[in-house]
Formats: C-alpha cells, structure tokens, sequence
C-alpha cells in the first residue's frame, strides 16, 4: 500500500537541522521523504540527500530527490519526483534504473492524463488548496479535482498543496492514496504527534 503520508523535507524551511527533523519524522512512522532542495548547488543536495539515505533507509523510508534523477542514482535514493518543466518521466526513469521510483506533477487534467501513459510510479495533483511553501504555485484545483482523477486511473494519487490535519481526512475521501505536506508539519509544535494524526486519518478513513 503506498504510504499515505509523504513529508517533503525543504533545508531551507526546517528551523531544525533537517537530517535530525527527517529523522523525528521517520520515528513518528513517516515512510517517505521528499529531499526539496530549489536552492543548493549539486554537490550540496548529493550531500543532503546521501546522509537521509544513509540514515533513514536501513529503517525502511524511502527517500526521493527532487528534479534530479543523476543525484538519485548516485546516493543510491529510492526514486526522483519531477515536475511539469523538469525530464520527462522515460528520461528520469533512464537515468535513475528502473528499480526507482518516479513521481510526476500534474496541475489539470491534460496534464494527468499524459502521466497516466507514462511508467510513473505515482501522481501528484495540486495544489489543492492555497498554499506559501512554493513561490510561484500553480493555480488551485480543489477537492474537486482529486475526485476526478481518481475515476482517470489506478496509479497512486498524491495530494499536495496547503494540506493540513483539518483537511486530510476530505483529500482522503476524495481518493487521494497520500497526502504531502511541507508546512503543516514544521509549523506544529509536536511534530511527532502531528505524523501520528495523519496516518490515524488514513488509516481510519481507509477502514472506512
């Protein structure tokens, strides 16, 4: 089952060192990372993204680097995310082996439905809500929408975009498999009980 809680790690959002706050996340259940990094040079984000494979993988979490396939491959990382103006899905697939993951994001419908013809292992629909963690976020799409695609295809569906505990449980029901957040975690003052609340949302709605 796909996790349903993908924390996206941003350095330059995180008060904390960002290795030890992954690693608060990892204890609390969270079993996929995101390594977001806009800002670093190369060598930096190889670095960042090697010390959260070295760390949290042997616990099981899966680690995935954005934009960058060659920087997946090289940490030994657990797949690649890219975005509509990054590689497409077959090139980051060709540099990063098959044995990866790759997650795409799509901001309307033409654009989910060509990642439905792709090998993507996952989809990322958003922003569902209005949200501050991206400078220049794609217009809103809305409940709405994730209920939509869902009809469109079988692949995992990942909600992101201004997602908070209060919200979860209606992206859930609306067919998302997980729900990613930046914010909602680094702003809670128990981040640990924070993951927990996700995935028992999940959980119970999943039952349900």
């Amino acid at each position: 089952m796909f996790p349903a809680l993908y924390a996206i790690l941003d350095p330059a959002l995180t008060p904390a060192p960002a290795l030890d706050f992954a690693s608060k996340l990892a204890e609390a259940g969270v079993e996929l990372i995101q390594l977001r990094d806009k800002r670093a040079t190369p060598r930096k984000i190889q670095a960042e993204a090697a010390e959260l494979v070295s760390r949290l993988s042997p616990q099981g979490v899966r680690i995935i680097v954005n934009d960058r396939p060659d920087l997946a491959a090289i940490v030994g990382a657990g797949g690649v995310h890219v975005g509509q103006e990054d590689l497409p899905v077959e090139d980051a697939r060709r540099i990063c082996g098959p044995s990866r993951w790759v997650g795409i994001s799509t901001h309307n419908l033409e654009q989910f439905r060509e990642a439905t013809r792709t090998s993507a292992d996952y989809i990322a629909v958003g922003p569902i809500f209005p949200t501050v963690a991206k400078e220049n976020p794609d217009p809103v799409v809305g409940i709405d929408f994730v209920r939509a695609v869902r009809q469109l295809s079988a692949k995992p569906i990942v909600a992101i975009g201004g997602i908070t505990l209060d919200s979860a449980a209606e992206v859930f029901r609306a067919g998302a498999d997980s729900v990613a957040v930046i914010r909602d975690l680094l702003a809670a003052s128990d981040p640990v009980a924070h993951v927990r609340g996700y995935l028992e949302i999940a959980q119970r709605v999943r039952k349900g």
